[in-house]
């Protein structure tokens, strides 16, 4: 009995093979090299980052051990002003923005074309361009409805959910057309209304992108920066990133170790989500894209 073994011929090197192979590991490089600086500085003593070696000088966890132990630095209560944010825009996110989805994808109304357009025309804006008027706004909130006003969690919250609702929208509207009407039109002839149909019908199928939504929406808050600096002005109810840039603000003096070490700490979490949820991820955005 012959055997015929087959020998997989290997690609000659060219030098466009070369080129490609060096592009990619220069990308590679950049990419690992923050972090191994940020990973380095976390565990260094002289509070400096350390671009001049590669090696470490000095190991050392008297970075992390400051961010709990240090009463001037209330890490933890920064790290749950965060993920109290996070949570709460994405679940209420997600509800609005779902409800207002399905109004603008399966009913019919005056002003349902102008509105689709007007979501999309804000969006176009960047959001600084209101920080101003948003500002003004919430101190004269905070005259009347002190926790919801300026400097409070409450309000940066409303101003989370307004920034987010335009882009949930048109996410969650390409997935819903992509459910057939037939399921509505068959549960209205078994006598369905309206928000039977959302309840019964949307929910359970629209759950990838919901979920996909919600984790997105959660990671945008949890790493937001520039609306949470001027908002909250107490210590205490800073979130972890306007927390940790206090270390490195200081016009007399920077600490970049306690601020290396505060960012591995609170990428953690965000790190393990995105990966164990990536798949869904994927396919939710995919699918959510094919109709718009």
């Amino acid at each position: 009995m012959e055997t015929t073994l087959t020998v997989k011929s290997r690609k000659p090197i060219t030098k466009g093979r070369v080129l490609s192979h060096l592009f990619i590991w220069v990308l590679i490089f950049f990419t690992v090299f923050p972090i191994y600086i940020v990973i380095e500085s976390s565990l260094n003593t002289t509070g400096l980052l350390s671009t001049n070696s590669f090696l470490p000088h000095g190991i050392s966890l008297a970075n992390f051990k400051l961010l709990f132990h240090d009463p001037a630095v209330p890490f933890s209560r920064w790290m749950l002003n965060s993920f109290l944010l996070a949570i709460l825009n994405s679940i209420i996110s997600v509800f609005v923005g779902a409800g207002a989805a399905f109004a603008f994808s399966r009913m019919k109304f005056r002003g349902r074309k102008t509105g689709l357009q007007a979501l999309l025309l804000v969006q176009v804006f960047p959001s600084f361009l209101a920080i101003a008027a948003i500002y003004v706004m919430m101190e004269r909130i905070y005259t009347v409805f002190p926790a919801f006003g300026l400097g409070s969690m409450g309000g940066l919250l409303l101003i989370y959910l307004g920034g987010s609702m335009g882009v949930n929208v048109w996410l969650l509207r390409g997935y819903i057309n992509t459910i057939p009407m037939e399921l509505d039109e068959a549960a209205r002839i078994d006598g369905a209304s309206t928000m039977q149909i959302y309840w019964l019908i949307f929910f359970p199928l629209a759950a990838p992108v919901l979920a996909v939504t919600a984790l997105l929406t959660f990671i945008g808050t949890f790493n937001e920066f520039v609306l949470a600096s001027i908002f909250l002005t107490n210590v205490d109810q800073r979130t972890v990133a306007v927390g940790l840039e206090s270390f490195v603000g200081a016009a007399l003096g920077q600490n970049w170790g306690p601020f290396a070490a505060g960012s591995i700490l609170a990428s953690i979490p965000l790190i393990a989500i995105f990966l164990s949820l990536q798949r869904f991820i994927i396919g939710g955005l995919t699918q959510g894209a094919t109709k718009g």
